[in-house]
């Protein structure tokens, strides 16, 4: 069977992971991917093999005068895919997907545009079958795949009464040295509820859920404090079983030096991930309890990561290479050595 053809629109934090998971699928592969400057990531594309495209056409003369070999502009790339999996900053989604209905081809957009963009949102665990086929949709956000990924194992063992979490944000990805807060902690956004309940009901109809967030000074990773109500009594042996039993989930325990958000990515970089990435979310075993049929719990989300097998999945959904979500997820993590 032919591979399905992927273009990655925008070769940026999230863009130049998803090329690298999407290059070691046996059934697709990576036709392009796309810069707007000549930046380092767009030397290290070429360098990788990768056709490099020009977001923005008029910028050419500066990708020439860096020396970076250009394949055409991102019009081109467009029409050698069968999927484009946009990465671009958000709110220029609406602008790239009459590019895409034009082209005829099918599109895969971020947590940072709105639901509804596409009318579709995507989670692999959450709702896999309602992107099958379908020509658009939308991966949900780093925060919203890690509440998922804990959520609905649980929701599907006994079922959620209601979610109330705390999201402690990181202040800015690392390499973004002109973002903060330095030496505060910031309510983001300072109303409540904030925008993450409302995200997570996109992809787990139904579930009641409440949240509220915080930026702080770090750049590591996000960290989630959760409070479940479920609708029947369940030990903490039954909730920690169903957990280590899914993928994607990890059960880390701050007695073996993972107390923290730091040790858990020093934990990455023993993995030998590419880039040092976490995929998995970590929950921290020793705050798991249930008192009086409330669950409490606190996990980790890599920001920068936990999406890129979603992103994979979803092209299977999107193009139907498989029908069932289990198989495509254990072929993804297979193929990145997902834990």
């Amino acid at each position: 069977m032919a591979k399905i053809k992927v273009a990655i629109n925008g070769y940026g934090t999230i863009g130049k992971r998803v090329a690298d998971a999407v290059a070691l699928q046996n059934d697709m592969e990576v036709v392009g991917v796309s810069k707007t400057r000549p930046n380092y990531e767009s030397k290290i594309a070429t360098q990788k093999g990768y056709d490099l495209y020009i977001g923005i056409p008029e910028r050419e003369n500066l990708f020439n005068e860096a020396e970076i070999e250009v394949s055409g502009i991102v019009d081109d790339m467009i029409s050698k895919a069968d999927v484009i999996v946009d990465c671009t900053p958000g709110n220029i989604g609406s602008e790239n997907l009459e590019k895409y209905k034009k082209a005829g081809v099918k599109a895969i957009y971020q947590g940072g545009e709105k639901h509804e963009l596409t009318g579709l949102s995507f989670n692999s665990f959450g709702n896999y079958d309602d992107s099958l086929g379908k020509e658009f949709t939308r991966v949900v956000s780093c925060n919203t795949t890690g509440l998922t990924r804990s959520l609905k194992p649980i929701d599907d063992l006994i079922g959620i009464k209601k979610v109330r979490a705390v999201m402690v944000r990181r202040g800015s990805d690392p390499y973004q040295v002109n973002k903060g807060p330095i030496n505060a902690v910031v309510p983001n956004p300072p109303t409540v509820p904030s925008h993450h309940g409302p995200d997570l009901q996109t992809v787990m109809n139904g579930v009641n859920i409440v949240t509220m967030a915080l930026l702080v000074p770090t750049t590591l990773m996000h960290q989630h404090n959760l409070m479940v109500e479920l609708k029947d009594d369940i030990s903490v042996d039954d909730i920690i079983n169903t957990w280590e039993k899914r993928s994607r989930v990890l059960l880390l325990n701050a007695k073996d030096g993972l107390g923290s958000t730091a040790e858990f990515m020093e934990y990455a970089k023993e993995l030998g991930r590419n880039r040092n990435d976490l995929y998995e979310i970590p929950i921290w075993k020793e705050s798991i309890n249930v008192v009086n049929d409330e669950l409490f719990y606190m996990q980790a989300v890599h920001q920068e990561s936990d999406v890129v097998p979603e992103n994979v999945d979803a092209i299977r959904s999107l193009c139907e290479l498989e029908e069932d979500n289990e198989k495509s997820i254990a072929k993804t993590n297979k193929a990145m050595g997902i834990l």
